[in-house]
């Protein structure tokens, strides 16, 4: 009886561990043996066939595979024309192993990257020579992995190939003293070194070679059996032969890439082989969240836009997204798939939205050069529109390629321009009647904070908008008019801002700017007077223009004397949808810097305040009237707003745009422009030469801006009455400008140049971040700097979007 018992459970461990098989088979879109499930019964393609078939008989390619892949099963797999033209002609079979050139970089290289750093061995944002030390030569001492990865790191397309070398350390070595061609961070370069270098990191980390490392931890993993570099003899007869080297003998078998086959045919950048099928295993991993070699975070991190802020070119860790060698996306499929090619002619490209990949593998340089790059495009647009797809499907590809992937992409909620009409929270009240005014009726006892920016669409005072109510409503009365710094006129540039009286109304009004704490602080007296606060003031964008603390310190008041606090929202002029700089250390707030925000926050005061009041545990009674028709990529002149000086020495869109960097160092011992006709345009000191300083700013490459040698004469503020030489601050692109890492530059550039001459303790004022003070201090790179503050920028984002109202 025990022998059956025995028998049983082990039939039932049997049972129970194929059903575990098919489960996890079923969920990768294979069959029990690890292969891809069967082809459902589907319409054929025949606009993809067409199009293939079209290329085969042109003699673009000799023959292709194509498998299709859509909602965990392969939809399409089928084999056209030849595999081989020379020395005889061979067919095409679905088993044909192709050279997958580049591919490599994203199957083997980026995928070890990413389990590297799972595992805590790497972290993206150090620096390549804290695992490499032999790479931190030449000014590549900061280049990261993330701007290899992402191809920002300013190297080479490739190494050297016209001296005679070989072997993988000489190819390592040659890597490693290469110079980058432009400053790193500054531009998007493909380049083959970026991932030769990886390579050897994982080497270098993991202790494996990059084959042996691959093979253990992806291929054996996902069942990818006919995946590998240096394919063995046995698998020659399958194998689509590529080009004839330079001896006139056809590769076959040998890796096409003429680095990789230097280096022995395992290389970082190329030499992988594989199948149609094995990939379609792997990009079904993708899919499915890792399944098993990464985890979901890490394909959602290597496959979403990873490159610079502001680069126009998308590309995640490896990964394609929008850039020129996007071809392969086709016409159809959204910003937010992703994919990769490999110069012999293949081509991945996969889309979450549809659950979609396509697999187009080529040997289009067969015999004698050749390319797929038109191919691929017709493919993928074919495919795409043959799929088919559910009802939710098809509205997330409609919804994303409308609105593309997130406010990474520069189609996203950015815009260079468009002509809005916006209404601002004043003009909001006045068409809804002040009802907010109105709430508790009765008598209502009104200040109001303001100034010159204060004016509704008809260009009317805010004062006298509320002053005129008790017209209307006998019971409201505009009694205290409270003026921020520079005056309720906006035209006071000094500390010595007394109390006065409004001419037009009588309404007397508080200062609330001096030059002490009490000073900037609304009477506890006068604001148990009142039963409301109205807030309208034009802000510029950044913590350091004190509006935003005074915005604070209203909440405090209000909260403190039981009143009600009204903002009337108006916008940010600089836009909504760009966070940048590094957030404000915690501890260490003061009136340039009321709480921990970015230096470029993206908020409206309507946002802050609601922010400011929940976050600081103010818990004022708080109202915000928000703006009709105002988006969060509106620059100040996309609105149909009458631009009004904030303040003084911010005279226009231009300046606001560049004020949250070049006000970073205004603290220093430079002019930035106070007392001419440009602020913030102009960066200057006696000391300065102007062509010297023009030429090393032009050449670090810095987005969105370029640099003219100037002398002008201050007649105000730092040297005034002093010919300076410096720089006149040319916008070329406010889109790609990340002003805060701008000023970052601006100090580091002054500190190498003129060590003995510039003064930058102060910046730590405006700065309130040591980190990024003790980077410029240590001469680390202002890129590397900018990408340390990231992490934090990314902590911010999660609390203001609590906040946000458009």
């Amino acid at each position: 009886m025990r022998k059956y018992l025995s028998m049983f459970g082990f039939l039932l461990m049997t049972a129970a561990c194929y059903l575990a098989h098919l489960e996890e088979a079923a969920a990768a879109g294979l069959r029990p043996d690890g292969q891809p499930r069967a082809a459902l019964p589907t319409r054929a393609l025949p606009a993809v066939d067409a199009v293939i078939q079209k290329a085969i008989s042109d003699g673009t390619i000799p023959g292709a595979v194509l498998i299709v892949g859509h909602d965990g099963r392969v939809i399409y797999r089928k084999a056209y024309g030849s595999r081989a033209l020379e020395p005889r002609r061979e067919a095409m079979t679905l088993d044909t192993i192709f050279d997958l050139a580049s591919l490599t970089k994203v199957i083997v290289t980026t995928t070890a990257v990413m389990q590297l750093e799972e595992r805590g061995m790497v972290r993206l944002n150090d620096p390549v020579a804290k695992y490499l030390p032999e790479f931190g030569q030449n000014g590549k001492e900061d280049i990261t992995l993330r701007q290899l990865l992402t191809h920002y790191s300013g190297l080479e397309p490739d190494l050297d190939l016209k001296a005679v070398w070989e072997g993988k350390q000489t190819g390592y070595g040659m890597a490693f003293a290469e110079t980058p061609e432009d400053a790193p961070g500054s531009q998007f370069s493909y380049s083959d070194i970026n991932f030769l270098v990886l390579g050897a990191l994982v080497e270098r980390v993991s202790g494996e070679t990059l084959d042996d490392y691959a093979r253990r931890h992806i291929f054996v993993p996902l069942k990818m059996t006919h995946t590998r570099f240096l394919p063995p003899a046995a698998w020659s007869g399958k194998i689509a032969p590529t080009q004839y080297d330079e001896n006139e003998h056809m590769l076959r078998g040998v890796v096409h890439d003429p680095t990789a086959r230097r280096m022995g045919g395992v290389a970082g950048q190329a030499g992988l082989f594989s199948t149609g099928d094995d990939l379609a295993k792997f990009c079904q991993a993708l899919l499915n969240g890792g399944a098993g070699i990464l985890s979901p975070l890490s394909v959602e991190k290597m496959t979403r836009p990873e490159q610079p802020p502001s680069a126009p070119v998308l590309r995640g860790f490896g990964w394609d997204i929008d850039s020129p060698f996007s071809s392969n996306r086709g016409d159809l499929l959204p910003v937010g798939s992703y994919g990769h090619t490999g110069f012999t002619g293949t081509s991945i490209w996969i889309d979450p939205t549809t659950k979609a990949y396509i697999i187009l593998l080529t040997n289009a340089v067969h015999p004698r050069g050749g390319s797929a790059v038109a191919l691929r495009s017709k493919v993928a647009t074919a495919v795409a529109a043959a799929l088919p797809l559910t009802a939710s499907e098809k509205e997330g590809l409609r919804w994303k390629s409308i609105t593309g992937y997130n406010e990474a992409q520069s189609a996203a909620r950015r815009m260079s321009s468009r002509n809005g009409v916006v209404k601002t929270g004043i003009d909001v009240l006045q068409e809804r009647r002040f009802d907010v005014l109105l709430a508790a009726g009765g008598k209502k006892r009104i200040g109001l904070v303001t100034n010159q920016t204060g004016i509704d669409a008809q260009g009317r005072r805010t004062i006298d908008v509320l002053a005129q109510l008790h017209n209307l409503y006998p019971g409201i009365t505009l009694d205290a008019i409270f003026s921020p710094e520079h005056g309720v006129t906006g035209t006071l540039d000094t500390t010595d801002v007394s109390n006065s009286k409004d001419e037009a109304t009588g309404v007397p009004v508080y200062s609330v700017y001096g030059g002490t704490d009490a000073a900037r602080r609304p009477s506890a007296d006068v604001m148990k007077r009142l039963d409301a606060v109205v807030f309208d003031v034009q802000d510029a964008g950044v913590p350091f223009y004190t509006y935003e603390t005074t915005l604070g310190y209203f909440l405090e008041a209000a909260a403190q004397a039981g009143i009600e606090m009204i903002v009337l929202d108006r916008p940010d002029p600089i836009t909504g949808s760009f966070v940048q700089g590094p957030v404000a250390d915690a501890g260490h707030e003061r009136f340039t810097d009321y709480w921990t925000v970015p230096v470029r926050h993206g908020m409206t005061m309507g946002e802050l305040a609601k922010m400011f009041n929940t976050e600081r545990n103010i818990n004022a009674k708080l109202t915000v009237v928000p703006m009709e028709g105002w988006q969060r990529g509106d620059w100040f002149d996309s609105t149909g707003l009458e631009w009004v000086n904030p303040s003084p020495n911010l005279r226009s869109v231009t300046e606001a745009a560049l004020y949250p960097g070049v006000a970073l160092i205004e603290y220093t011992n430079v002019s930035v422009g106070r007392g001419t006709d440009t602020p913030f345009e102009l960066v200057g000191a006696p000391w300065i030469k102007s062509r010297e300083l023009a030429a090393y700013l032009n050449a670090r490459g810095i987005a969105g801006v370029r640099f003219v040698p100037v002398m002008f004469t201050p007649t105000s503020s730092n040297y005034s009455g002093q010919r300076c030489e410096g720089v006149n601050i040319v916008l070329t692109e406010r889109n790609a400008l990340d002003a805060p890492e701008l000023g970052i530059e601006l100090a580091a550039a002054l500190r190498e140049l003129y060590p003995t001459d510039y003064k930058m303790e102060r910046m730590a004022e405006l700065l309130v971040n040591q980190a990024a003070f003790d980077g410029l201090v240590a001469k680390v790179d202002p890129r590397r700097i900018a990408q340390d503050w990231q992490e934090g920028l990314e902590k911010f984002g999660v609390v203001r979007k609590k906040y946000l109202i458009y």
